[in-house]
This record gives C-alpha cells, sequence and structure tokens, in this order.
C-alpha cells in the first residue's frame, strides 16, 4: 500500500514538472514573438512621427497621426541624442509623473536595460536626433507572469489532492483497525464467557475459595478490556462520575501486581469526591496505562505518587514515578504512534492515552516534568461536570 502510494506520488509530481516546464518554454516563446511584434510597432511609430516632422502631404501626414494613435500599450520615452529625456513619452501614468519628479528617470534606466533605442534622426548638420526607449506592454507582462501563476495553480492542486489521499488512507486504515478490534472482542467474548464458569466452579471447592476471588477479579478485568475493543471506533457516552475512586480503584487493582517493592500514594488534598464527566471504561484504560508505564520505567522498584487537584474550573490528575526519566529529545515525541523505548511494543498506549483524553474528554495530556534518572511526571486536565 504504502509502496503504491510513493509511485502514485512520484508520478503526480513527475506530470507536475512536465506541465510547469512546457508552460515556461512555450511562455518564453510566445514572449519572445511578442517582443518582436512589439519592436515592429515602436519602430513604425518613430517612422510615422518622422513623416508627421517632414512630411508636407497631406494624406502621408494622415497615414502617420494615425499610425501615431494606434500605439495604446506599449511605453515610450523620447530622449535627445545626449539621452536627456525631452519630455515626449507615451503610455505612462501621468499621474505619477507629475507627483514623482524621478519617476521618468527610473523608467528609463528600465527601458534601456530591456532593449536598444529606435532612433530618428532629424538632421545631419548639425546632426540632431531623438531616441526612444521602449519597455513591455501589459500582454507581455502578463505573459512573462503566466508560468509563475500555473505554477501556484499546480501546486495548489498537489497539495490539495495529496491532503486528500492522505486523509482516505487514514480513513481506511482506522476502518481497518476498528474491525480488527471488534473481531478481537467478538473472539474474545467465548473464552472468558467460559472462564467466568469456571472461576464459580473454584469459588464452590473446598479450599479454592480465595483464589477463585482473586481470579475473578482478573476475568472481570479481561471482560473489561474486550468491551473496550467491541466499543472502538463508536462515540464513548461520557457520565458524571467521582475520579478519587475511579483513580484509587486503578491504582489498587496495579498495586496488587506491582510487587512490594513499588510504593503508591494516592493524595487527594483531603477530598473524598471530586467529580468530571468521563467515559469509566476509556478513563480507566488510561490511568491503567500510565500507571503501567510508571512501572516499566522504575523496573519494579520506586515509588508512583499521583495527585489529584480540584481548581476551580478543572481536575488536575498528575501522575509521577522514580523512573529513569525521559530525554529532552524524545519529549515531543512520547505521544506519537510507533515511538517507544521498551524491546517489546507497539508505542501505541500514549497515543491513544492523548487521543482518549483530548478526543473525547475534551482535556489535555501532557509531560509536565522528567528528568534522566529521576522520574517523570504526566499531567492530565479534565473539566469539571456542569
Amino acid at each position: 500500500m504504502m509502496t503504491q502510494w510513493f509511485n502514485w506520488r512520484t508520478l503526480l509530481a513527475l506530470i507536475a514538472i512536465m506541465i510547469v516546464t512546457g508552460t515556461v518554454f512555450y511562455s518564453r516563446y510566445l514572449a519572445g514573438k511578442i517582443a518582436k511584434d512589439e519592436k515592429r510597432k515602436v519602430e513604425a511609430w518613430v517612422e510615422a512621427q518622422q513623416t508627421i516632422i517632414k512630411s508636407s502631404d497631406q494624406a502621408n501626414f494622415n497615414l502617420a497621426s494615425k499610425i501615431s494613435s494606434e500605439n495604446d500599450d506599449i511605453p515610450i520615452i523620447g530622449t535627445n541624442e545626449q539621452d536627456s529625456i525631452t519630455g515626449d513619452y507615451l503610455n505612462l501614468d501621468s499621474v505619477t509623473i507629475a507627483n514623482d519628479t524621478g519617476y521618468l528617470k527610473r523608467k528609463l534606466l528600465e527601458f534601456k536595460k530591456l532593449h536598444e533605442p529606435i532612433i530618428l534622426v532629424i538632421t545631419e548638420k548639425p546632426y540632431t536626433a531623438n531616441k526612444y526607449y521602449y519597455g513591455r506592454s501589459k500582454l507581455q507582462q502578463e505573459v512573462r507572469y503566466y508560468p509563475i501563476v500555473q505554477l501556484v495553480v499546480v501546486a495548489l492542486f498537489i497539495m490539495i489532492t495529496i491532503i486528500a489521499q492522505r486523509s482516505r488512507f487514514r480513513s481506511t486504515q482506522n476502518q481497518v483497525w476498528v474491525g480488527m478490534a471488534k473481531e478481537t472482542a467478538h473472539q474474545l467474548g467465548t473464552p472468558v464467557t467460559s472462564l467466568k464458569g469456571w472461576v464459580e466452579v473454584l469459588k464452590e471447592t473446598a479450599g479454592m475459595e480465595s483464589t477463585g476471588i482473586e481470579i475473578e477479579k482478573d476475568v472481570n478485568r479481561l471482560e473489561l478490556i474486550t468491551d473496550r475493543f467491541g466499543k472502538i471506533g463508536s462515540h464513548p457516552q461520557l457520565e458524571e462520575k467521582n475520579i478519587v475512586a475511579q483513580v484509587e480503584y486503578m491504582v489498587d487493582y496495579i498495586k496488587k501486581r506491582a510487587g512490594s517493592r513499588v510504593e503508591f500514594i494516592v493524595d487527594t488534598e483531603g477530598k473524598e469526591n471530586i467529580s468530571a464527566m468521563i467515559s469509566p471504561p476509556l478513563f480507566d484504560w488510561v490511568i491503567e496505562n500510565l500507571l503501567k508505564n510508571a512501572l516499566d520505567a522504575m523496573e519494579g522498584k520506586g515509588r508512583i505518587t499521583v495527585q489529584i487537584h480540584d481548581a476551580p474550573e478543572k481536575v488536575n490528575i498528575e501522575v509521577t514515578d522514580t523512573g529513569k526519566g525521559i530525554s529532552k529529545a524524545n519529549i515531543s515525541k512520547v505521544f506519537k504512534p510507533g515511538f517507544t523505548t521498551k524491546k517489546r511494543g507497539w508505542g501505541l498506549g500514549l497515543t491513544l492515552t492523548k487521543r482518549i483524553i483530548e478526543q473525547y474528554h475534551k482535556g489535555t495530556i501532557e509531560v509536565k516534568w522528567s528528568e534522566p534518572g529521576k522520574g517523570t511526571t504526566f499531567r492530565i486536565e479534565l473539566k469539571h461536570a456542569a
């Protein structure tokens, strides 16, 4: 799939390059033809000026005047033989000329760089002549800028196409993952139901009651995980819940499986009930994931502190461990898919955690603090229940 996507992008880029290259060459060809045609027009205009000055024939005078008046696009500036501006100009902004004394001089320098002047000899002895410098018409300027305009259009087209293709690709991938998750939940359902039956048998067997109760907790946990997989792709319903009770339940669950060398502390600042709108199964998964990450970072020994602060408009939950910490270079990557420092793992836990908190709960999650060798603090902010 990725190879096809790469080939598709490459083909699109090659087509765009061919279009723009062809346009540039054709525009240069058109600009050259227009430049030659404009030079002939200016030469005809200069000859018409000469006829107007020297001809005594009324018919020739009228024809020359008509030719002279037909140039309404090509800008022209006239000078004498010493290149001093004579005040003879055409198709330039007269208002700007009146208000800006240096405008004609700047235009003259610009025209000199573009074309050689057309010379009109007035007298041979003494030698007097007018030089006429000319610039580009509006049509020629538009032709020169056309490739740039087309390049922008093609670039926008490519960007829109790539964005649309990426969105389609992501949508397809999401559908695949949702389908796999639901199928996994369906497949797990049967053995979980069977396990629940065997747990009841253990609980009724003499001497196995306590074992059955403990196994029942894990089976219930497995049933909850199955339920989470089954709900992937659907929008979760938020409920008003006591965050303190939710967090303490998850800490108690992880604590029994963490070992005696890990100390757990839950600090609620003396409050027993702090409410917020959450999806209990998803929120429990977030806390569980953060606690398990903390355990992995400490490698079975250290302290995990969960602080719950009841602010005026939000609830802050901070999970702090005394583990190996995160380097500054990796802090910005921890929530990205595929990033992991573990030897085994998909690198999706924190990515899903961020999605659950930000998209489903409209809250925020961040790495508040981390220092290599000392530990890490993850901070969650949730809105209070209305």
